[in-house]
């Protein structure tokens, strides 16, 4: 039985760390035996006290943080792991070598300094390994391995629960309020699309400043600042369409996550969107920054049943090829065997 431990120092929220929970629970469900190590986080410990084994939780502090790393070390010694896999820069930087194999989980265009130690490095997509090889790790350690979501369907949450209305066509976005997610592109566009309503579930700096900019479009009473949620599906089961108005995304959950929920889709294309979706035929793409090009696509769906139709067709057959949970945790059992074999 190959043993494995997981070891993630990441935010309370965000798209690596769902999904890194995503795939403990799944791993826990093979004939791995897994130990997780994660920094203090309530919500976090919450969701993985059903794993087999309780989850041990450091501080992960800064780099005076010296408690953390004899604690680790202990915790690797008690486990006697076979594999060590480190998710992102600060929990790799806190792992050490031994005689385990050591690898890392990189979800963006991280600097490979910081990786120097690993023995392997995974990038969650294609567009990241080639990166990763253009830099000069070697392709032989590299493995392509991607995300999957959470596919469970439940009803709707009623659209009354956020004063909106039944008829209107309802755009839904995810993700943390940054710079990055281009959601102040995104109410540019809602404000040349009169019907629709825009649920905007996340949190981040930008909160107060897109409220401020809503109010300045005119667009304030069609937008729904939903903050951190965790019912991703019921979310999704109530919209019309997705959006994914990113200026960086280095993969896009929430692509995967419109094919998984059967939702047509209208994403920027930044890397990772451009890399996953073909355009027109499983979600549309626009130009990164354009709020122009955003509203006419989104637009362009709202008013043509028959494309939004065969988005949502095209978009589950892609999903069902590459991003089912079953798909997902072989490549990681096939890796963990191509390591220590």
């Amino acid at each position: 039985m190959t043993r494995v431990m997981q070891v993630m120092a990441g935010a309370a929220h965000g798209g690596a760390e769902a999904f890194f929970t995503r795939l403990v629970m799944a791993l826990d469900e093979t004939e791995i035996d897994q130990q997780i190590v994660i920094r203090r986080n309530a919500e976090r410990l919450a969701q993985l006290q059903p794993a087999k084994r309780p989850p041990l939780e450091f501080s992960f502090g800064g780099a005076l943080d010296i408690v953390t790393g004899h604690r680790l070390g202990r915790a690797i010694k008690q486990f006697e792991p076979d594999i060590v896999l480190s998710w992102m820069n600060r929990a790799t930087q806190f792992c050490p070598i031994g005689r385990h194999v050591f690898a890392a989980r990189l979800g963006g265009y991280y600097k490979l300094s910081n990786y120097g130690r690993c023995d392997y490095l995974i990038g969650n997509t294609q567009h990241i390994c080639d990166y990763l090889i253009d830099e000069g790790w070697p392709q032989a350690r590299t493995w392509y391995l991607p995300n999957f979501v959470d596919s469970s369907r439940v009803p709707p949450l009623a659209r009354a629960t956020f004063d909106t209305p039944e008829d209107a066509p309802l755009l839904l976005a995810l993700g943390r309020l940054h710079e990055n997610k281009g959601f102040d592109v995104l109410l540019q566009a809602l404000a040349k699309i009169p019907k629709a309503y825009l649920w905007l579930a996340g949190d981040g700096p930008k909160l107060s400043e897109l409220t401020k900019q809503a109010e300045q479009l005119g667009v304030a009473d069609r937008v729904r600042f939903l903050g951190w949620r965790n019912d991703g599906p019921a979310l999704f089961a109530a919209c019309d369409l997705y959006v994914c108005s990113s200026r960086h995304e280095p993969l896009g959950n929430v692509v995967i996550e419109a094919w998984a929920q059967d939702r047509p889709l209208v994403a920027a294309d930044s890397h990772g969107p451009a890399a996953l979706v073909e355009d027109g035929v499983n979600g549309l793409l626009v130009p990164v920054d354009n709020a122009d090009a955003l509203a006419a696509a989104v637009q362009r769906v709202i008013e043509t049943p028959d494309l939004a139709a065969a988005l949502v067709s095209a978009g589950r057959v892609a999903y069902e090829q590459e991003f089912t949970k079953a798909k997902v945790v072989a490549r990681y059992l096939e890796f963990f065997e191509g390591v220590t074999g």
